[in-house]
């Protein structure tokens, strides 16, 4: 926040502690403009002084345009519940801070607010969670407050540096534990996150909330089988439980006990029939098992039960087979215009729209809605392109000729691995399926391994071609990267099965090839490659669960494909006959071909299962599941050209690699 911004709203603070909201409103107005994440707390600040002053319409015009600015900002939510009071609709209110705990559970004045709204209406037991967690609030330590309104604002830097300053003083506090971990998972920094939560459950074995927090980790981790076990024995302290049976619930879905997870979801909703999340998550399960007709059923009853639930309508619209009727339609539309939904639920419906009205033909709308829902999500996001391209050419420099010839014969020599790269929705997935259905060969998952090591490797570094990763390639040891080797080798064991080769088919280890050569040199890479225009819009038009941020803007999706093409025509040269290209467009037209010359490529013997692909009966989780189910179609390959009209933007970002990308 600049300096200026800083002094502007103490001092306005100032004022509205003394009375004075006039004077605080002149202080403030000046800033109203600012286009940096400052002008959210201007808004908010003006809001306040606004609502005191009687001024009802302009704190709801205000607040409108903070919201433009900061959809998920909790205490936005807050003070339009306070405005609504004020306004005397109190059904209005409740609904505000409700979204309010939602997007920032640290507001205690919402929770207060809610219990006591809930219990004018004779909701008791509602009433009752909800002053509870106020009372929870209420006797946190004021730093660790400071940290969680922190964490729910999105300022993960700031509350890391607080809740640091905080365990040095009590280092054996258990919620500080909690929340520096909560803060390392949304970093990234796994490893780090489980060891704190593992070290707060030494501390306070009986702490639900840290075993819960500590599943979650592992399952971050990948960890399926433990994170499972943990479930199972946190479900095992009340089996009737409807919190514990939902947790041992996904992570059987997630360990791929798919009966279990089924049958636990069915134990839920006997007791509670109308949970949506319930019903929505049964679907996952169903569809990730290929009862498609089932998981339409469980997606379309959560929809009704809540028909703001964003999460069941954008699972049908990710099923890419599934037509909404009118009706539908017609309530999407209703909920996403409504403004009472926190960001992730909107951006979910938005994508939902955009594919239901690409299905109806009307193109124009359904840009709109897909524009729309990648704006939301680019608020959210931290990706920056430039830095981005700072990291790709950092990699380039440092992994050159000279490091290769350095380090010759390193590594572990296991050939087990097969990493398919690129980008998504490029046909990695098809890839995969193609391979995973070969007799020698287990299908996993994107596999974080890769990426985790970077991690460590990087330390508190940026990506560098000078200090840290890559850099530190240079001065490794042959022992070093033979460790790193054989420690892949070991932590993916638990995603295979018994044949001697599997897939990674992490799409951002593309970044990575270098590594991945050194530490795994027998290790096949095959880069799936698409279309550029075909490819870009694609992933524009898909709403992914975690990662892949540089889809959310057609410049800087253009941009990231161009560094991913240069970047591999960088691997070519200074890896020659390493990488097998496999072109989508060239599978689509020959898929015999294209899968004898990938076997070939793989050491592997051809069988027929491979060309049948879509027969081969195993769980999927990515957004092509229910594609990869279907025998080879062309009709998807120049779906883009429908939206034309609206891609300059992605023609002009990527420049040359629009017609020399093969």
């Amino acid at each position: 926040m600049d300096s200026s911004v800083k002094h502007a709203l103490k001092n306005a603070q100032q004022s509205i502690y003394s009375g004075k909201f006039l004077a605080a409103l002149e202080i403030l107005k000046p800033y109203h403009d600012i286009p940096d994440s400052s002008r959210t707390e201007i808004l908010y600040t003006t809001a306040v002084c606004y609502r005191y002053l009687k001024r009802y319409q302009e704190a709801q015009d205000t607040l409108l345009k903070l919201r433009e600015a900061q959809p998920d900002f909790g205490r936005g939510f807050q003070e339009q519940g306070h405005l609504y009071l004020k306004t005397g609709d109190k059904k209005a209110a409740l609904v505000a801070f409700t979204r309010a705990c939602e997007a920032n559970p640290a507001l205690e004045a919402s929770w207060r607010m809610q219990a006591g709204l809930l219990a004018e209406q004779g909701s008791e037991q509602e009433s009752k969670l909800a002053q509870a967690q106020a009372l929870r609030l209420q006797q946190l330590p004021k730093e660790l407050l400071s940290v969680t309104n922190l964490i729910a604002e999105g300022r993960l830097l700031k509350a890391e540096g607080l809740c640091r300053k905080f365990l040095k003083n009590q280092p054996h506090h258990v919620e500080g534990m909690r929340l520096l971990a909560d803060i390392g998972s949304r970093l990234g920094v796994l490893e780090d996150a489980e060891f704190l939560v593992e070290s707060a459950r030494e501390f306070a074995p009986d702490n639900i909330q840290v075993q819960i927090d500590y599943i979650g980790v592992l399952r971050k981790r990948q960890k399926f089988e433990k994170a499972c076990l943990e479930a199972k024995a946190l479900y095992e302290r009340d089996p009737a439980n409807p919190v514990f049976q939902s947790h041992y619930a996904i992570e059987s879905l997630q360990a791929g006990d798919f009966d279990k997870a089924l049958e636990l979801f069915d134990q839920i909703l006997t007791t509670i029939p109308d949970d949506a999340t319930t019903l929505t998550s049964k679907g996952h399960a169903l569809k990730t098992i290929g009862k498609q007709d089932e998981a339409i059923k469980c997606y379309q009853k959560a929809g009704t039960i809540n028909p703001r639930m964003g999460d069941a309508f954008y699972a049908l619209a990710n099923l890419k087979t599934y037509t909404f009727s009118d009706a539908e339609l017609s309530k999407m539309q209703k909920a996403e215009d409504s403004g009472q939904l926190l960001t992730n639920h909107q951006s979910q419906f938005c994508f939902a729209l955009g594919k239901a009205f690409e299905d109806r033909q009307d193109f124009s709308k359904a840009f709109t809605y897909y524009e729309r829902g990648n704006k939301l999500k680019r608020i959210q996001s931290r990706y920056q392109a430039d830095q981005m391209a700072e990291e790709l050419t950092a990699i380039a420099n440092a992994c050159n000729e000279s490091l290769f010839e350095k380090h010759t014969r390193t590594g572990d020599v296991a050939p087990d691995p097969i990493f398919i790269v690129g980008l998504p929705r490029a046909g990695s997935t098809l890839l995969e399926q193609i391979l995973a259905s070969h007799s020698m060969v287990d299908g996993t998952l994107e596999l974080p391994n890769i990426l985790s090591m970077v991690h460590r490797l990087r330390g508190h570094h940026k990506v560098d071609a000078s200090a840290g990763y890559p850099g530190v390639l240079n001065d490794m040891k042959p022992e070093d990267f033979e460790k790193l080797g054989q420690a892949y080798i070991r932590d993916t064991r638990i995603h295979r099965k018994h044949a001697p080769f599997f897939t990674d088919k992490m799409p951002n280890n593309f970044r990575h090839i270098g590594l991945i050569q050194l530490i795994l040199p027998n290790a096949k890479i095959i880069d799936a490659r698409r279309e550029p225009m075909a490819c870009c819009f694609s992933g524009f038009k898909q709403l992914f669960a975690e990662g892949q941020e540089f889809t959310y803007g057609l410049e800087e999706v253009g941009r990231y494909y161009k560094g991913y093409v240069e970047l591999m025509r960088h691997w070519d040269h200074v890896l020659p006959n390493k990488i097998l290209r496999v072109q989508y467009e060239d599978v689509v037209a020959d898929l015999e071909t294209q899968v004898r010359r990938i076997l070939d490529y793989c050491g592997l013997p051809f069988e027929a299962n491979c060309v049948d692909f879509h027969k081969t009966d195993r769980s999927v989780r990515t957004a092509s599941s229910e594609q990869v189910r279907q025998p080879i179609y062309k009709s998807g390959i120049a779906q883009w050209q429908n939206f034309e009209p609206w891609l300059d933007p992605l023609k002009k970002s990527l420049g040359p690699v629009l017609k020399e990308y093969r």
